[in-house]
Formats: structure tokens, C-alpha cells, sequence
């Protein structure tokens, strides 16, 4: 197991991961939230479309099928996807999705600096930057009381602080 000793957030556990999947010869690389929402069962699915080589990046979608999760969830999502599409360019069902595949080819150009959770609009940035070949895949979601408990800890200040990041991102 990865870990770092301190909490440096989620994009820098998840680049650490990357980083660690590269170093292991890994042709294709699955990312997913650590808090048990995302069924591996959709692993399959998100690879398969890079394995046809349809695609460089899967991104795992929650919005195409919203029953079940919360209103505020849903609404904070469709947040996020604007001002990604906004600041970044490219418009996306789910940019706060970190149920997602990349390619090896994808996993090397991919460079952000994004370590907290502007990391998975970041992503979206570089997609549309290097042009890479996209697909959305919708995902299964379960909802446990602990990924419940996180959307109450992060509330909408820590939005404002993604979306701060993610401006300042294009200034420097």
C-alpha cells in the first residue's frame, strides 16, 4: 500500500498512485474515490473503450444516472461542471468523478500540480489541452454513511477553495 505521512489530499494521493502504476509497466491505469462509492464491478467497462483504443481517458459518469443521490450532491456537481467548462473549456457529464481510466500515453501527459480536489477538474483542463480522446462511461454509486458524512465535512467553503485553486491555476 501508497500513503503519504502526512495529508497532502486527494489529487497528490492520486498522483502518487499514477506515478506508482507507471513505474509497474501499467498500460492502462483505474483511479477511484477511496471512500467506497464506486463498484469495481465498473472496472471492466471503464477500460475496455482504452483497451479498443477508442480513447486515451474513461471518465466515470454519476450523472447519467442520478436516482438515488442526494439533491445537493446533484446540484453541486452541475456547479463544478460549469466552472470547469467555464475555466478549462471542455464540457463534461461529471468533472468531479474520480472513478476514471487512462492510458499509458494519457498517464504520461497528464502533469498537474493539483493536489487537493481541484485535482479531478485539473485533469479536465489537461484532456483538453493535449487533445486526448475521451469517452464517458456511466457508473454504479453507493452512497454509504461515510461518503455521505465527507459531502457535510467539505461543504461549500471548501468549493470556493477548489474554485480559487482553479482559477489561480490559469494565472501562474
Amino acid at each position: 500500500a501508497l500513503g503519504h505521512k502526512i495529508n497532502r489530499g486527494k489529487g497528490a494521493a492520486t498522483k502518487t498512485g499514477i506515478e506508482a502504476a507507471k513505474l509497474l509497466g501499467a498500460d492502462i491505469i483505474v483511479t477511484m474515490d477511496g471512500d467506497g462509492q464506486h463498484d469495481p464491478n465498473d472496472i471492466e467497462r471503464l477500460i475496455e473503450p482504452i483497451m479498443k483504443k477508442e480513447c486515451d481517458v474513461v471518465l466515470g459518469t454519476r450523472l447519467k444516472n442520478t436516482k438515488g443521490m442526494p439533491w445537493h450532491k446533484i446540484l453541486a456537481n452541475h456547479v463544478a461542471n460549469f466552472f470547469t467548462w467555464y475555466l478549462f473549456g471542455l464540457w463534461v457529464t461529471d468533472s468531479q468523478s474520480g472513478f476514471r481510466a487512462y492510458s499509458r500515453h494519457a498517464a504520461e501527459v497528464i502533469n498537474t500540480r493539483a493536489d487537493r480536489y481541484e485535482y479531478d477538474s485539473q485533469v479536465i483542463r489537461e484532456i483538453y489541452i493535449y487533445k486526448l480522446k475521451y469517452k464517458e462511461i456511466p457508473i454504479a454509486v453507493r452512497y454509504t454513511e461515510y461518503s455521505m458524512g465527507k459531502i457535510q465535512k467539505q461543504g461549500v467553503m471548501n468549493g470556493f477553495k477548489t474554485l480559487y485553486k482553479m482559477v489561480w491555476s490559469l494565472l501562474f
